[in-house]
């Protein structure tokens, strides 16, 4: 980069940093301050925070890198996670339900859920263990991005043996970590707005620059090989833009993409495992935004901004990968992004790019590492090491924590190899352990603490010993593997123990107001109560049906423009304004503002 490139990218870090150390007071105030920003922070802050820590370097570089190879059906395979569909059933349902708790964490939950007896300790202990496994290897998945991204426009030798990606990477984390430790939430959110803003004007620049070229009848793209190496495959225009995915796509066996070849098995798979994902809600810094919330109502638009932003990515996407193909000589899709900063965008440019990715990188590495410090302080050291520790030594074990786990998700890079290998593992083995006894939790009335601890570890030791021994299994096996030991584990674990208080699963029910088999429960409470219980979940149900093709047919609508394939984009308007009626009847004119945060 030129020097003024180099200034705008250093103007903008100076910029994030002074605005997370101007947050610091506000954060200091305890860790309620320090983890949801006291409950105060307005709900367009937390949905425009949301939709900058969902759009990643990592993210951006494997989602560029699908569509380049694969063209527009490449966003199919990203139901697995990068499309963040789950989104829809924030909105609806999952994000007033996990709003109602009033608690910090979702390991605290466990105590609202469970109760805090044995049982609730062991499922709030084993919540707060397995999901700091789960950040520090998404500290790792975002460390691997960012530092392949910034290696690329930044002089970094090699040092100490180690490559300039990792110490790219370790620039990009520390640069970070000095406004998360400091400010909290507060810092995250707001910095996240600020980079919000020059995220968009990224996207801007990037779709007004594609709309320069156009794609030829038939051209090249690559794709990586399972041994190392590239392949480069023929494709044609019409195939490459289509929006219409085909059930199988026979790539060649040699190509690391070739795993997606049953493409119609694989994209059911991935929606299965997203709705049961969305039914059981999420965790980290998503489900933080939502336990900040003041309201049903903030709970529900803040995810419908948090979508509705997040649909300008794929059109972005579309965009650098069309300006990729332009170029004509990539051999690694995963370097497309910066290939094309590096090459196709002019000096002044340049600089505005870099600092608007670098921000999206820590804008997700921020949220992540402040959620997962929640979890030690609140449900692992306050609740078990120190119950009487004063907010001073709360604070300082939040900052502590914030450290360790950015020190090992950044040496655990060593280990990977490119950005796909760890995010596939993720979403289809570790991350699926975790699936069954959430989703549970929330609609078997008989499922104890015992049951979540049990399906948890059972879960989380079968996606480690994959890992181990069938690393290059498809993720539909890895994700079979993973699901069915924590099934077992987790009604092996209920069964052989006494069910939760009926006084706990009362309130809970009663607060939460969840669909599913509750029937003992439900015989307790009176019949007014119950019918407008039944009236929301009945609504609910019919809406979240409306809301996750809605949420596909809006990206896909973008990515239509930018294709300018308005043959495709007429249909996919006339789907998208259908169900935005149907959701604004069903689902919009319900958001109630009745209950409000007293904490």
């Amino acid at each position: 980069m030129s020097t003024l490139d180099f200034g705008i990218v250093i103007v903008y870090i100076l910029a994030m940093v002074i605005v997370g150390l101007i947050m610091q007071k506000r954060a200091s105030a305890g860790i309620d301050s320090y983890f949801l920003g006291g409950r105060k922070i307005p709900w367009w802050v937390l949905g425009s925070s949301g939709m900058a820590s969902n759009l990643d370097i990592s993210g951006t570089m494997i989602n560029t890198a699908f569509i380049f190879a694969l063209g527009a059906c490449g966003l199919f395979i990203e139901i697995r996670g990068g499309v963040t569909l789950i989104m829809a059933f924030l909105m609806v349902f999952q994000g007033k339900w996990n709003r109602r708790a009033e608690v910090m964490t979702l390991a605290e939950w466990m105590h609202f859920r469970f109760g805090k007896d044995k049982q609730g300790d062991v499922a709030r202990l084993i919540a707060a263990i397995s999901i700091l496994v789960v950040t520090i290897a998404m500290i790792t998945y975002f460390a691997i991005g960012s530092g392949k991204f910034v290696a690329e426009f930044l002089s970094i030798p090699e040092f100490w043996g180690l490559e300039p990606q990792f110490w790219a990477a370790t620039l990009m984390i520390v640069l970070a970590m000095i406004y998360t430790v400091a400010s909290g939430l507060y810092g995250v959110v707001w910095t996240d707005v600020f980079q919000g803003i020059i995220i968009f004007g990224t996207i801007i620049y990037i779709c007004v620059l594609a709309t320069g070229y156009s794609l030829p009848e038939t051209f090249n793209v690559s794709m990586p090989l399972r041994e190392g190496g590239f392949m480069a495959v023929e494709t044609t225009r019409d195939a490459w833009t289509s929006m219409i995915p085909s059930w199988t796509l026979d790539l060649d066996e040699r190509s690391a993409y070739s795993i997606y070849n049953l493409f119609g098995i694989a994209i059911l798979f991935y929606l299965l495992k997203v709705t049961i994902e969305g039914s059981g809600g999420t965790s980290q810094y998503m489900i933080q935004r939502f336990f900040a919330a003041r309201s049903d109502r903030e709970a529900g638009l803040l995810s419908l901004l948090w979508t509705v932003l997040l649909g300008f990515r794929w059109p972005f996407i579309m965009a650098i990968a069309i300006l990729g193909i332009s170029l004509g000589n990539i051999e690694d899709p995963e370097a497309v992004l910066p290939r094309v900063i590096n090459e196709l965008v002019p000096m002044g440019a340049k600089g505005l790019l870099v600092a608007g990715l670098m921000a999206a990188g820590m804008s997700t590495f921020d949220s992540t590492v402040n959620a997962g410090a929640a979890y030690w302080v609140k449900d692992i050291y306050q609740a078990y090491l120190n119950p009487k520790a004063s907010a001073r030594q709360l604070m300082i074990h939040g900052r502590l924590a914030s450290v360790a786990i950015v020190v090992i998700g950044l040496g655990c890079t060593l280990l990977i190899n490119n950005i796909n290998e760890i995010w596939g593992w993720i979403t289809s083995s570790l991350g699926a352990g975790l699936l069954i006894p959430t989703l549970a939790r929330w609609y078997w009335w008989r499922m104890n603490g015992y049951g979540f601890a049990a399906g948890t570890v059972a879960g989380m030791v079968a996606a480690v010993l994959q890992r181990i021994f069938l690393p290059d299994i498809p993720e539909y096996y890895a994700f079979s593997i993973t699901t069915v030991s924590s099934l077992v584990g987790m009604v092996i674990g209920t069964l052989v123990s006494a069910p939760t208080d009926k006084k706990v699963l009362t309130e809970f029910y009663s607060r939460t107001r969840p669909f599913g088999f509750w029937k003992p429960v439900r015989e307790t409470i009176s019949q007014t109560i119950m019918a407008k219980i039944n009236s929301e979940n009945r609504r609910d149900i019919i809406s979240t049906f409306m809301a996750v093709p809605w949420q596909l047919v809006l990206f896909l609508t973008g990515m239509a423009i930018m294709t300018q394939r308005w043959d495709q984009f007429v249909w996919l308007f006339a789907i998208l304004v259908a169900l935005s009626i149907g959701l604004y009847f069903k689902w919009y004119r319900h958001l109630s503002t009745k209950v409000e945060m007293t904490s």
